[in-house]
């Protein structure tokens, strides 16, 4: 009973490894390759890099103000008692 179990397990493992593999590999492309044409390194320009930082900069800045409003306001709401 338990090397039926064992067996059923095992078969089981190897299906749902077989469906990851086909699952990621390019579609219509042979199981397990990917073409290399298809992964292609791009480099930010400048502005796309500025904006990214910018953003960044704005948020953590929303950031810090929501957190001294909230501070501000506990403490406020502390002095009217």
């Amino acid at each position: 009973m338990r090397k039926l179990i064992f067996a059923l397990a095992m078969v089981g493992s190897l299906g749902a490894a077989g469906l990851a593999t086909s699952a990621s590999a390019a579609p219509g492309a042979p199981m397990g390759v990917t073409s290399s044409e298809t992964v292609t390194p791009v480099r930010m320009h400048h502005a796309e890099r500025r904006m990214m930082h910018r953003r960044m900069h704005r948020k953590h800045h929303m950031r810090m103000h929501r957190n001294h409003m909230r501070h501000r306001m506990m403490h406020r709401r502390m002095n009217r008692m």
